[in-house]
């Protein structure tokens, strides 16, 4: 049976009591925490920074999945694996040195990832994919929660499977954006195996039985 990675992501919480939030998913069965972090320049919309992510290290009971949305990520690389981050992904259109700055997350410590954009085509990573960790298809446009999932992203997963078969068999797919219950199981027969969910677990009545739902195949 497939192990599907979960990582709800934070930014759908409810900051107004982040610990009971966290406290959820310390007891629930999802995998991982996942932190969107943007910078008003690279996406439309600015989320938190070092000292939010310092304070859910020191609650979270599971690794961080940090997702920078910003330009020039490689300058902060050591202040994220300081605050607390396990993996830390960065996006293939913000680095013009994406090989440097893979090493440099992984001399860090850290597992590395790269996102990609829905414009951008994934056979862009052929030269990197045997570097990387994992390779995070984003399944809207990055910035906002909420979003309806773009069908299309269903080709790119299936397509970079094929290619991970090939240079990088342990690669995780993970996808974000519009993942919920109703599309979940499409996702990963596409070739996922580690899905992002925000409203979907946040804004359902049992969190943690839609959580539950999202890991089973």
């Amino acid at each position: 049976m497939k192990n599907i990675i979960l990582a709800p992501s934070m930014l759908s919480a409810d900051f107004n009591n982040l610990q009971k939030d966290i406290d959820m998913i310390n007891n629930s069965e999802a995998d991982w925490f996942h932190l969107d972090i943007m910078d008003g320049v690279f996406v439309p919309n600015i989320s938190f920074g070092f000292p939010v992510v310092n304070h859910i290290k020191k609650l979270a009971k599971k690794p961080l999945d940090v997702h920078l949305m910003i330009i020039q990520p490689e300058r902060y690389i050591q202040e994220w694996q300081k605050a607390g981050a396990d993996i830390l992904t960065v996006h293939y259109e913000a680095c013009t040195h994406l090989h440097r700055t893979v090493q440099e997350i992984k001399n860090a410590g850290m597992k590395a990832g790269v996102s990609l954009n829905p414009h951008t085509s994934v056979s862009l990573l052929k030269d990197i994919l045997p570097e990387i960790d994992m390779v995070l298809i984003m399944s809207v446009n990055p910035g906002f929660g909420g979003q309806s999932f773009i069908k299309q992203s269903l080709l790119k997963i299936a397509e970079l499977r094929e290619m991970a078969d090939v240079s990088n068999p342990t690669l995780i797919i993970q996808v974000d954006g519009g993942v919920d219950i109703t599309n979940h199981k499409e996702i990963i027969h596409a070739g996922a195996n580690a899905l992002v969910a925000g409203s979907a677990v946040f804004g359902s009545e049992n969190p943690e039985e839609t959580i539950k739902i999202l890991k089973s195949v």
